[in-house]
């Protein structure tokens, strides 16, 4: 081996095909003569020296030519595991492009699919029998300076259910997208599984299931299972922030509000949606005049992400000077069983506090007559249920309705881009989860935004780390969001476009991140003292894709 001081620290460089073999450290190609005679590279490589560029072009080109999406999910996913530094270069240059490959909404496809695509072990599984060991079992990832943990049971894999180990595709992706966007070192990046079984009889009944092939834990053998898992990862990555992601909502609030004090964490199906949900409403009101305290908001859907929607956006409403009732009361809510009002007896703890004094509707058509809102926010997993005639009330409602179709992936959308300009004759202002492509009437193009979790995310973990913040909080989240819209220029609202370009989405998370961090230093949540360039230091920590040359 030769050591090698790169960013700051000496490591030592392999040889040979344990050089090519460590995704971190592998150039391919790329190597130089003189890298190649030194590490013991010569035969092992074709003869040709190309430069990053070279092999830039050469990747874009090979995923184009791929003819569906999750072929294109699969080559990238190879050149990750093999070469980092060309995996991120290529797609932090094609991030418009690749954002929906690695990502929503091919990413839920891969879940999907992932037994049966299963080649190479990214990440940790840890499974209900691992208690007792979990944190030895951690301390086999090779490496030992992890900032960030997404973590996953698989029990709700975005709109899709319970997918079980097969899961691991959404922290995979996540972390991709914290390393894309923010800078995040991939090589303290750690996605995990925790296999507690899966209910999906489909799965359990698949010869190629990767996952245990029993039902689902529950209980206190579960509680105790995450228990140890959160302890665990807090004492052997210190200074770790974890991220909870896709957990059922018979588990996600109750884990968040038991953990969120405890140890630096977060959820983001209920925190990260819930702001750029925030943002997409302030940008939305940068269009129509109006304020967040008097807006009336109805959701599709009652589960993590509305109503974790909900308690930001009522936060935001209480900043405008409303009473948390009054907030409360700007937010309503269908359910499967219908509107969720004080004479139902059937409603679960999150829901109580949205649960108004109002006469029951059993549909969201009735609701939306009834109650008049001023925007609709789907979150239900349920595709194509804003129906032409809801959307067109809200179009003889209001001037200007905001329509937000949440749910991922795609195939779970509400409604389409395209439904929601052409029954408003293009009055609606519009959003979703995934994307969709722009939409032409009558001569004008409309952009549709996405709501995009990893607007938010990524900034919001790098301003965690760089402050080196002891917990996360919900007022880092809509400093995030109000960041965010701060950055939606003139020009993208007149398209009618609620987010900035993916293609700027580092800057948008560097802003976000230094707006983190601010908190974090005037809440005294760190024991750091705070740089006098607050903002350059954050940049300095941001992870580059590095071709220089090792001798």
């Amino acid at each position: 081996m030769s050591n090698r001081t790169l960013k700051n620290r000496s490591i030592k460089i392999p040889r040979g095909r344990t050089l090519l073999q460590d995704p971190a450290l592998n150039k391919g190609t790329v190597f130089n003569e003189q890298e190649r005679e030194a590490f013991g590279l010569r035969g092992l490589l074709p003869p040709r020296v190309f430069s990053p560029a070279d092999r830039i072009r050469h990747i874009i080109s090979n995923v184009r030519r791929k003819t569906t999406d999750l072929e294109k999910y699969l080559y990238l996913s190879g050149v990750q595991n093999r070469n980092e530094n060309l995996f991120y270069r290529v797609l932090m240059d094609n991030m418009q492009e690749l954002m929906p490959i690695i990502y929503t909404p091919t990413v839920g496809q891969a879940c999907q699919e992932y037994s049966r695509i299963f080649s190479e072990s990214r990440g940790i599984f840890i499974s209900k029998y691992d208690r007792g060991r979990i944190k030895k079992i951690l301390k086999n990832w090779p490496h030992k300076n992890v900032r960030v943990i997404v973590v996953t049971d698989g029990e709700r894999i975005l709109g899709l259910g319970d997918l079980g180990a097969n899961g691991m595709g959404i922290p995979i992706g996540k972390l991709s997208l914290y390393t894309a966007c923010a800078g995040i070192d991939p090589k303290g990046c750690l996605p995990v599984t925790i296999d507690v079984g899966t209910n999906n009889q489909d799965l359990l009944n698949a010869p190629d299931y990767i996952g245990l092939p029993e039902s689902r834990l529950r209980g206190e053998e579960y509680d105790a299972l995450i228990d140890e898992f959160m302890a665990a990862a807090s004492k052997a990555f210190p200074g770790v922030m974890i991220q909870m992601e896709d957990f059922g909502n018979v588990n996600a609030f109750r884990l968040l509000e038991k953990y969120r004090n405890q140890y630096c964490m977060f959820n983001d199906d209920i925190q990260g949606t819930a702001s750029v949900a925030l943002a997409g409403l302030y940008s939305a009101l940068r269009i129509t005049g109006g304020k967040i305290s008097r807006q009336k908001l109805l959701f599709l859907g009652a589960g993590e992400a509305a109503i974790g929607i909900g308690d930001l956006v009522s936060s935001a409403m209480m900043e405008e000077g409303l009473s948390l009732s009054e907030a409360h009361a700007n937010c309503w809510f269908v359910d499967s069983k219908g509107l969720v009002v004080k004479s139902r007896t059937d409603l679960v703890e999150h829901k109580k506090p949205y649960a108004h004094d109002f006469p029951f509707h059993q549909d969201l058509l009735s609701a939306v007559e009834a109650l008049k809102p001023t925007a609709i926010i789907g979150v239900s997993g349920q595709p194509r249920t804003f129906t032409p005639a809801i959307i067109e009330a809200m179009a003889r409602i209001n001037e200007r309705p905001i329509i937000f179709a949440l749910s991922n992936p795609t195939s779970k959308a509400e409604c389409t881009s395209e439904e929601a300009y052409r029954h408003t004759k293009g009055h609606a202002i519009f959003a979703s989860g995934s994307p969709f492509p722009a939409v032409t009437m009558d001569g004008r193009t409309f952009v549709p935004g996405q709501a995009n979790n990893a607007y938010i995310f990524p900034g919001v973990g790098l301003g965690v780390i760089a402050s080196e913040a002891s917990r996360v909080t919900d007022e880092m989240f809509t400093a995030a969001a109000k960041t965010l819209v701060a950055q939606v220029t003139e020009e993208d609202l007149q398209t009618g476009c609620l987010f900035p370009s993916l293609n700027r989405i580092r800057e948008v998370s560097a802003n976000i991140a230094l707006a983190v961090a601010k908190v974090v230093f005037a809440r005294g949540l760190t024991s750091m003292t705070e740089p006098a360039d607050l903002s350059g230091h954050i940049r300095s920590v941001m992870y580059e894709p590095d071709f220089h040359p090792y001798i």
